[in-house]
């Protein structure tokens, strides 16, 4: 039976996994929409592969419950796996296969038909950009192509969620830009789960996330709402050719500004940092007008939101400080 909500593809509840004394995931809560892009993002250690491994139906979780599709992951796993594309973290191919015949083979595993195999291998091939190599043995492919075979072989069987586990991980900048292009892709079809400890990567590719800490959840939204955690909306990076001091003054009395940093750059300009409160409005145009005003030189002004990585450290920070109040 599915479930009530066919909104959701992955529905976690108070799922923990726990080896002897030693707790790796804690009554973790997440739920996943279908057709998102979701990256569950986190330190080496934190949990990811252990929370992926068990949606997947590969590990059994201590307690809790999870649901992928409607079906439940631990009565229904043999519905879940049919729904399911999972690429792990060591991409398990096997090198003295043809790349187009090793495709055939794992679609033929996966339950489809001798000519459905043929027809979805060279699907895949042609969305992961390896009809260049079908003949190839995986053996003599790079790390970069060896990836793409673990993408296709994850999209063979065309299933409702892709999981991925480190999808770029060992690759240069180039293959990265390639494989983050493919999984955006992804998302037009597919619902996608990501892990990966590359803060940078899950802004570029995902829309939502789940930030995982010592086996647990520190936040769960959307990219954009998750800035807001910091208590600021954005930095305003100016900078300005006036007298300092002038500058200092004119900071103390511009609306919405918290904080400032005030250094000197090249010639006589001054590089001016400014926080301003989650509430303001973008202050651009008021820092403009003011330069203008004063006829001062102005040749930067940029905003610079607060990234991933921002987040992430504010709020291990934060964990980490209510755990030293909780011992003491």
């Amino acid at each position: 039976m599915g479930q009530d909500n066919k909104d959701l593809m992955i529905e976690v509840k108070g799922l923990t996994k726990r080896y002897g004394n030693f707790i790796a995931i804690s009554n973790l809560n997440f739920s996943v929409k279908r057709g998102e892009i979701v990256g569950l993002l986190g330190p080496n250690g934190a949990g990811k592969s252990t929370t992926l491994r068990i949606l997947s139906t590969f590990m059994a979780a201590t307690s809790g419950t999870a649901r992928v599709a409607g079906f439940d992951i631990f009565d229904q796993s043999e519905e879940v796996r049919k729904r399911i594309g999972y690429m792990p973290e060591n991409n398990p191919l096997y090198t003295d296969m043809r790349v187009r015949d090793y495709l055939k083979f794992r679609a033929r595993l996966k339950g489809l038909g001798i000519k459905e195999s043929r027809e979805r291998a060279d699907t895949v091939m042609n969305e992961c950009d390896l009809t260049d190599v079908y003949r190839k043995m995986i053996g003599q492919l790079s790390l970069g192509y060896r990836q793409r075979v673990g993408l296709a072989d994850a999209l063979v069987s065309d299933p409702e969620l892709i999981i991925l586990d480190e999808p770029t991980l060992g690759l240069d900048p180039n293959q990265i830009r390639a494989v983050r292009q493919l999984i955006k892709n992804l998302g037009t079809k597919h619902t996608v789960l990501i892990s990966s400890h590359i803060l940078h990567e899950v802004e570029m590719t995902c829309k939502r996330v789940v930030i995982l800490n010592q086996g647990k959840i520190l936040a769960s939204d959307d990219t954009s709402h998750l800035q807001s955690i910091m208590g600021q909306a954005a930095r305003i990076v100016a900078e300005i050719k006036a007298p300092l001091e002038e500058l200092k003054s004119a900071w103390k009395d511009f609306k919405g500004v918290a904080a400032v940093d005030i250094s000197a750059a090249s010639g006589d300009f001054y590089r001016c940092v400014l926080s301003f409160g989650a509430e303001a409005s973008d202050p651009r145009e008021q820092i403009y007008e003011m330069a203008k005003e004063n006829h001062w030189g102005l040749r930067e002004l940029t905003m610079q939101r607060p990234s991933l990585e921002d987040v992430f450290v504010y709020l291990t920070r934060s964990q980490e400080e209510e755990e030293e109040e909780e011992e003491e």
